[in-house]
């Protein structure tokens, strides 16, 4: 395959060129990444047929998925993300075995003193949702001392982390950080369920090589293999690099778009190693992935990220990594009309 014909099948897979309904991109893309709602809500506009604001978060979910990280995902996926230890953990409040936060030095909570807690937070979220600081007054009420707090509520999950992934608990599915109920499910084998998402990544985020795989999964060599050896797998050459995909039922006619206003942390970007990117330069990496982790909202032209945008009040901002013509500012501009209403001002920084 050439580059453009590996360009064209990614983004008609992620639905970049071929829309779809929310679920149905919801599950090819194995959910997106919602560290920053907007950049969700964003990824899920410019990919489906059915997209309404009012409605948009019906039927979704929010949780730590794929890397270690929180995703938007449909809410019937929660048994393919909460394996919950190969389900002997699901509703578990037992916490007297080895993880990777009781291990710390700084770890306060006793096993009991973390299962009094995580009564005390089931209690208050029966009645309704709470807010993140809501549910530390709670806790606080009830004796939790400052050290306490600071693992169960830590920034990076503790023991709420470890809460949502035993499948007692989601996050609300909006920008503050609140928590909800979790709806029943059964947990399906985590063996199973990580060689589903690899089956849904090479068919919806392919074709993609063993390195991309691995970026995207966090995963080892070896471990890309052994799923690839068990999937209905092509292979295609392309600049010395072997890259996998599963056959669907895409049709690979379409050209590449003149313009597309990408999310941040948008999967396009981050199902593939950042390095080695079809889209993105080498030199225009670290614009988008800063070394704080945070992957920018891009803008493609062509097929390749020439900038970034961000968009508050109405007004649009645009940082080019390249001159702009004035041809091109237009078709920009006109994407961006066709994006949103509300737009009042576009400026261009190159």
């Amino acid at each position: 395959m050439t580059t453009e014909e590996l360009k064209i099948r990614q983004l008609t897979n992620q639905h970049l060129l071929s829309p779809a309904d929310k679920m149905t991109v919801l599950h090819d893309l194995c959910g997106v990444q919602a560290q920053f709602m907007a950049n969700a809500m964003h990824a899920l506009k410019i990919r489906c047929i059915d997209h309404e604001e009012n409605a948009v978060k019906d039927g979704l979910v929010k949780n730590w998925t794929i890397r270690g990280t929180v995703h938007i995902f449909a809410e019937d996926d929660l048994p393919l993300f909460m394996h919950c230890n190969n389900g002997q953990d699901y509703l578990r409040n037992d916490w007297h075995g080895r993880s990777f936060w009781n291990q710390r030095d700084t770890w306060a909570l006793t096993p009991e003193r973390q299962s009094y807690f995580v009564n005390v937070i089931l209690e208050a979220l029966k009645h309704s949702q709470r807010t993140r600081d809501e549910l530390k007054d709670i806790c606080r009420q009830k004796g939790m001392t400052a050290p306490e707090e600071g693992c169960m509520f830590d920034p990076w999950g503790g023991g709420i982390r470890e809460m949502c992934e035993r499948g007692f608990m989601n996050y609300v599915v909006q920008e503050e950080k609140a928590f909800c109920l979790s709806p029943a499910f059964t947990p399906i084998p985590e063996r199973e369920a990580k060689l589903e998402m690899a089956r849904r990544y090479f068919t919806h985020m392919g074709p993609s090589t063993v390195h991309d795989a691995m970026y995207y999964f966090h995963a080892t060599a070896a471990q890309v293999k052994a799923q690839l050896s068990q999937l209905p797998v092509s292979t295609a050459e392309c600049e010395g690099r072997t890259y996998y995909y599963i056959e669907n039922d895409q049709v690979y006619d379409q050209d590449i778009p003149q313009c597309v206003f990408l999310a941040g942390f948008d999967q396009l970007l981050l199902a593939h190693e950042k390095k080695e990117s079809l889209f993105l330069r080498p030199e225009n990496m670290r614009a988008i992935f800063s070394l704080a982790g945070i992957v920018m909202p891009a803008l493609m032209l062509d097929g390749e990220v020439a900038g970034k945008w961000k968009k508050k009040n109405g007004k649009l901002s645009i940082t080019m990594f390249r001159p702009v013509t004035r041809q091109e500012k237009n078709v920009i501009s006109d994407f961006a009309g066709s994006l949103w209403d509300e737009i009042v001002s576009i400026s261009f920084d190159e």
